[in-house]
């Protein structure tokens, strides 16, 4: 009998998931205690530590403009031991790369659709996230993990009087998704991200909505169906981490 092509052979996924299945996800919090909120997520094989600091002020822009309410910024960083090969810091080539510029813009405008900027006051809040081991999807672990931070950083402010309600409005989580030998995957790790065809990252809130849909057609075209597909896998995944981060807020 002939050996089986690529296309025909069965994907075999880590943990053994399904092509609709997580990953395993773990939230370890107060993993930074000087930070007014923080979370390590183990997603997978990939690890990032999310930080949130709260400043009691805000941007000269925002002063300039009399902008009311606050603002959040993020930054996102791969520490050099995160990768199979040392990855050099920034600080040394004098400029933040184009990835992670993309993905702390990502990161700030996710954190942002959930919280009520007005409700927050004259405050910034600032989003850290350092990847200590990338396997795939630092971008969306960062963006859920950023959220958990978030909800723990609100609670810190409310304890001390500093806020009369928490200003955070929506739930936000992230996943990818992708298409590896013909087949639509949810929460691609590294060894699948490297080889597939199409690739998707979902940004959404906790009442469907979208904040943000990156899909590339990396080594060629996708069809409605397919892109379908993807999408529903990606609600469904939200919808699923959304209760793992309302669970790992509760318990902290």
């Amino acid at each position: 009998m002939d050996e089986k092509t690529p296309s025909e052979k069965e994907l075999k996924r880590s943990e053994n998931r399904q092509a609709d299945q997580l990953r395993s996800i773990r939230f370890q919090n107060h993993i930074a205690p000087h930070a007014t909120g923080s979370t390590l997520i183990e997603w997978g094989n990939t690890r990032v530590v999310c930080g949130v600091t709260i400043e009691e002020n805000i941007p000269r822009w925002m002063k300039e403009q009399k902008k009311p309410g606050g603002w959040i910024t993020a930054e996102y960083s791969m520490l050099p031991y995160s990768t199979h090969t040392r990855k050099q810091r920034d600080a040394n080539k004098g400029r933040i790369d184009g990835r992670s510029q993309e993905i702390q813009r990502l990161i700030g405008r996710a954190i942002r659709a959930a919280v009520d900027l007005k409700q927050l006051g004259p405050r910034t809040i600032w989003v850290d996230c350092d990847v200590l081991q990338a396997d795939g999807g630092t971008r969306t672990a960062s963006i859920t993990g950023a959220y958990v931070a978030l909800g723990l950083a609100m609670e810190t402010l409310l304890a001390k009087g500093l806020l009369k309600a928490s200003p955070i409005i929506n739930g936000v989580a992230a996943v990818s998704m992708g298409m590896v030998q013909g087949t639509p995957l949810l929460d691609l790790n590294y060894e699948e991200d490297v080889h597939a065809e199409v690739d998707m990252n979902l940004v959404m809130t906790d009442k469907d909505e979208f904040i943000e849909v990156q899909g590339t057609g990396e080594k060629g075209t996708f069809r409605q169906n397919e892109l379908d597909q993807l999408l529903a896998y990606g609600s469904k995944g939200i919808k699923e981490l959304i209760q793992l981060q309302r669970q790992a807020i509760a318990s902290s």
